[in-house]
């Protein structure tokens, strides 16, 4: 472990957008074999300054001190030079090369000479299998990326940082795809890595990890750097108000929602793909929060897809309102009031390069369109405007490129896309996923307002205290089968973990 008393040094970093000042003056300050949590609100500037750090981002004041040395990183390729890797929150694979070309992608190990150069598949092979060995990583280095669940991407891009043999990591929301048996594999990762000297910068909003991994805990607000804290001293409810700048109280809302006729049936749902949903069968009641809980490869998601038609169904049955309905489109399923909120919303939920507004609106274009098909521009804008103030929706302007928002505020749009389309069943996939608790607490008031309305909800999730605080009831999933459905209020985590591992 070196002798400089701080690894990294980022000094009055200061970076300003069109419209907004992201990052005002701010320090930080990394020892040596350590893991600094940075927290703070989606929009806080935390993902900016670790861009900042990273090259992506050019700092417009400030200086960035390696081991006591002033360095101007310029790029990506500056940071990995100067040991400096990162784990982006949004997953970046190629996603139709395997698995070790993803990892060595612009390092491929080469044989020959001169022009007859070629790239050694052999060497790669066992670098990677060398690696995942190391890392107890169980994937096929061989295996097309596309072909894997979200955890495993998660899992390669981890394996892909610690590669580099970098001296600082920077984890953006590593776990928010991982299972709690994953997590506990990431945490022994860590704890290797720090005992080897390497500093871990670890941005999260679950607060049970923080406190648990962390050494220190820097908090950032509308930023700015509100302070660093050795995470011993800290608490959850410390945390929290330091966050968004006040008490909360709770960390979910009352509910006051009735549930009451059954709306939506399902009877033997079957998928006709190998190892997915089979013979499932439920019911959801309106104005019901029904949670769906379970391990990766539960096929959850796949599940409530099949329900929006985006997945073929072989056998089995729905019913809404009673009458048997049959769902093959996104289309279809929007015209039975159906909304799907789905889980990864870089790759099936924004269009990056369209506005606030664009986003907002897709979904409901029908209801705009006027003689001559002419879009009522003001209407439009209006309704978007309207969800965006009610969802509490961090944009410089409606017009602003949705890809220039932070992950939670993307959320919030894809959110108000879908309650612009005033759906009867709501089908959440990980709706609060790489959320703050404070738009948490936001979108779960949204979550008990609509079911108090009447709406019907399906919340897939993997986080046990929001399945707890937010379900009616609990529907538990085992490699594609329904393995119980319980009562939200006297089940317990235990119960639902038994039944998630059943099979």
């Amino acid at each position: 472990m070196s002798t400089q008393e701080y690894m990294l040094e980022m000094k009055g970093i200061t970076k300003e957008f069109p419209g907004v000042k992201a990052l005002d003056e701010v320090t930080l300050q990394l020892r040596p074999g350590t893991v600094h949590a940075l927290m703070g609100e989606n929009g806080a500037g935390k993902s900016t300054l670790m861009k900042c750090l990273f090259g992506i981002y050019t700092p417009d004041e400030g200086e960035i001190f390696l081991n006591g040395h002033k360095v101007n990183i310029q790029n990506s390729s500056d940071a990995l030079a100067f040991g400096v890797s990162m784990i982006h929150q949004e997953l970046h694979p190629v996603p139709f090369r395997n698995v070790m070309e993803n990892i060595w992608l612009g390092r491929f190990p080469v044989r020959g000479f001169g022009p007859f150069k070629f790239v050694d598949h052999k060497k790669m092979y066992r670098d990677t299998a060398e690696l995942f060995k190391e890392l107890d990583i169980d994937i096929d280095p061989t295996t097309i990326v596309s072909k894997l669940s979200v955890s495993k991407i998660q899992s390669i891009e981890i394996a892909k940082a610690v590669s580099f043999n970098s001296q600082i990591i920077v984890m953006d929301e590593p776990t928010s795809s991982l299972t709690s048996v994953e997590v506990e594999h990431l945490f022994r990762i860590i704890n290797e890595l720090r005992s080897r000297g390497v500093s871990i910068i670890y941005i999260s909003h679950k607060m049970e990890e923080i406190l648990r991994i962390s050494d220190a805990v820097s908090i950032m607000r509308d930023g700015k750097m509100i302070g660093t804290w050795a995470a011993a001293e800290m608490t959850t409810d410390l945390i929290i108000s330091k966050m968004v700048g006040r008490d909360l109280t709770q960390r979910f809302p009352d509910r006051h929602n009735v549930p009451s006729d059954v709306i939506l049936k399902v009877d033997q749902l079957t998928s006709p793909v190998p190892k997915s949903f089979k013979n499932v069968s439920f019911e959801l009641r309106k104005g019901e929060i029904l949670g769906i809980g379970g391990l990766v490869g539960a096929q959850r998601t796949e599940l409530v897809e099949a329900l929006f038609g985006l997945r073929e169904i072989q056998s089995g049955t729905i019913s809404i309102n009673g009458k048997q309905v049959t769902i093959k489109s996104s289309q279809s399923a929007k015209k039975h009031g159906l909304a799907l909120l789905t889980e990864e919303r870089r790759t099936t939920g924004i269009f990056p390069v369209l506005s606030v507004h664009e986003n907002g609106a897709v979904a409901n274009i029908d209801k705009y369109v006027r003689p001559y098909w002419l879009l009522d521009e003001k209407k439009k804008k209006q309704n978007v405007n309207q969800m965006i103030e009610k969802l509490r929706t961090k944009t410089p302007s409606p017009k602003t490129l949705i890809m220039n928002l932070s992950g939670g505020n993307q959320q919030k749009v894809l959110l108000a896309r879908w309650l612009l389309t005033e759906p009867e069943i709501l089908l959440l996939d990980e709706p609060t996923r790489g959320i703050d608790v404070g738009a948490k607490y936001d979108i779960y008031t949204i979550i008990a307002d609509l079911a108090k309305q009447g709406k019907s909800i399906i919340m897939i999730s993997s986080e046990m205290p929001e399945l707890l605080g937010m379900s009616d009831r609990v529907m538990v999933m085992s490699e594609g089968r329904v393995t119980g459905i319980v009562d939200g209020d006297k089940t317990s985590e235990e119960e639902i973990m038994t039944l998630a591992a059943q099979h």
